[in-house]
């Protein structure tokens, strides 16, 4: 498998397409902390040992392609 990751017995691939969408679309939210929202995201996966393979900061949203092991939940 080209690009696996391994724990002690198995080997994993796991991504996820993840959309981040804040309350009411506040284009105003985004217009300010766009900038620093990559840095955010990026320290808030490596306290999870979760990596952002790509994302997408746009006016309104997040799109965020994510590799996370197989122990986690998307969702946490």
């Amino acid at each position: 498998m080209d690009g696996a990751l391994s724990l002690s017995h198995s080997k994993w691939v796991c991504k996820y397409h993840v959309v981040w969408i804040p309350k009411y679309r506040k284009k105003k939210l985004f217009e300010g902390l766009r900038k620093q929202l990559g840095d955010v995201f990026h320290a808030l996966a490596q306290q999870k040992e979760c990596r952002i393979l790509e994302g997408h900061l746009l006016t309104d949203h997040v799109h965020i392609l994510i590799s996370i092991p197989p122990k986690m939940a998307v969702s946490s």
